[in-house]
């Protein structure tokens, strides 16, 4: 009785100090319909039938066993190879947390170490970290130490890289007061770059692309990064990593930063998540990396050893002093990313990359000899634009999105992304992504499903 008389005392005491008389005072500005909410829950189940309940629950998702899929938009049905999950497993791997006590993770470590390795060689860059949540979190991160970088105050972005990725960069931004200037794109459905150089000036802290970008299209990174560079500002590319595998790297186009979503490297798309951002940079900028870098070095008796290093975040050293808040990493996906990387090796990511580069023109083309079908973004033949794409492409529909996917849907197939949401002058526009993972039949049993051929 003393143990509740004195909690009541102290809850008095607390609302006193708030400045109200009682806790339905404290709740005053709640509305009455909302204060006294009842849950429809169903009655307490035994573990046989909840075991029951979720399986049949379960079954109602579009599981990629037993659907094809053509959606993408950020996440990817990709192969994984089953000595990723063999090894991710594993108990050293799968339960440890966190190196807080790095001299004694040393096979933490290690699989880190090695992680940035493979990434720094995807990329063509210098350094990278040991991985960050998300790809929108890493641009948006990338977009942070570009403003700390240059002491410059705007960001200027692509309208072309992924809106939810954007949406993502604009809440990181809000407190700093930073404002972000967005190029839209032309007719071929990349980034227009006479805009660019209109936009790009002295207040420029970096210039933000997205290759291929969000409608599949191949951006002019090279020439992009010669407008950022022409006035000192630093050059973010957020990148594909499968796509890496026949495309230009960005530290062979002079990018200051390279970003991107690491899910397609061994992580299944999983209700979109967990996942990892993979983010490098040049050794000019390596002190301002964000999160966790693991360093290589020897101990007393000249053995190799691994260590946290320039730890710039602000649970290491003084918080005025730090350039990010991030105080963890995705390690068991960023292993899984390197259990990838490490399997498939140089000429096994080549070969996906051709693949859903030749898959998804297959599918492009199969797709536009149906009647009211046909790609959006065409390049006039005088000039490289989106004729070219990766495994992704917009076709232009005659009906409505939906209503096809629903369609779809009823045959097993997860369709393509309407994409008016995001870009409400794309209406009746579908974004189609086609992986290794499809075969010639499936994607030919998608365009027999959807419609009929042209006379």
């Amino acid at each position: 009785m003393n143990y509740i008389s004195n909690t009541d005392a102290q809850r008095q005491e607390m609302l006193h100090e708030i400045g109200v008389d009682s806790f339905e005072e404290l709740l005053r500005d709640i509305p009455e319909e909302l204060r006294n909410i009842k849950l429809n829950l169903s009655e307490g189940l035994s573990e046989l039938e909840l075991i029951k309940s979720l399986r049949e629950l379960s079954e109602r998702n579009a599981d990629l066993n037993h659907y094809t899929s053509y959606l993408g938009a950020g996440a990817y049905d990709h192969f994984i190879p089953s000595v990723v999950k063999t090894v991710i497993s594993r108990g050293e791997f799968y339960t440890s947390y966190t190196p807080y006590q790095p001299e004694v993770s040393q096979g933490t470590l290690q699989a880190v170490y090695e992680y940035q390795s493979l990434i720094c060689e995807l990329t063509g860059m210098d350094v990278s970290n040991a991985s960050l949540y998300d790809g929108a979190s890493a641009l948006g991160e990338a977009a942070i130490l570009t403003l700390n970088a240059t002491n410059r105050a705007e960001i200027v972005v692509s309208k072309t890289v992924h809106p939810e990725y954007r949406a993502v960069l604009k809440t990181y931004l809000r407190g700093l007061g930073a404002p972000i200037h967005e190029i839209p794109y032309t007719e071929d459905g990349t980034t227009d770059l006479e805009e660019l150089k209109n936009a790009v000036n002295e207040n420029t802290a970096s210039v933000i692309l997205q290759n291929p970008n969000f409608f599949g299209c191949i951006e002019r990174m090279s020439k992009s990064s010669e407008i950022t560079h022409s006035n000192d500002a630093l050059f973010v590319a957020c990148v594909n990593p499968i796509s890496l595998g026949v495309l230009k790297p960005p530290g062979e186009y002079g990018a200051d930063l390279a970003v991107g979503e690491g899910q397609p490297l061994g992580n299944p798309i999983a209700f979109g998540g967990p996942y990892l951002g993979f983010f490098a940079t040049t050794q000019k900028l390596m002190r301002k990396l964000p999160g966790r870098i693991v360093g290589q070095t020897k101990d007393t008796e000249g053995r190799r050893g691994f260590v946290l290093t320039l730890q710039a975040r602000e649970q290491h050293i003084r918080r005025e002093k730090a350039t990010s808040n991030i105080c963890t990493n995705q390690a068991l996906n960023a292993l899984a990313a390197c259990v990838y990387l490490s399997a498939m090796g140089k000429s096994g990511v080549s070969k996906v990359a051709r693949l859903n580069l030749q898959k998804s023109h297959y599918a492009q083309e199969r797709l536009c000899e149906l009647d009211g079908f046909e790609l959006k973004f065409s390049a006039p033949p005088s000039s490289p634009g989106c004729s070219i794409f990766f495994n992704e492409f917009l076709i232009q529909c005659n009906s409505d999105p939906n209503e096809i996917n629903k369609k779809l849907l009823n045959k097993k197939i997860i369709g393509g992304l309407p994409v008016e949401r995001f870009y409400p002058e794309l209406k009746n526009c579908v974004l189609f992504c086609v992986t290794e993972m499809r075969t010639k039949e499936e994607i030919d049993t998608l365009v027999a499903t959807i419609g009929k051929r042209r006379r």
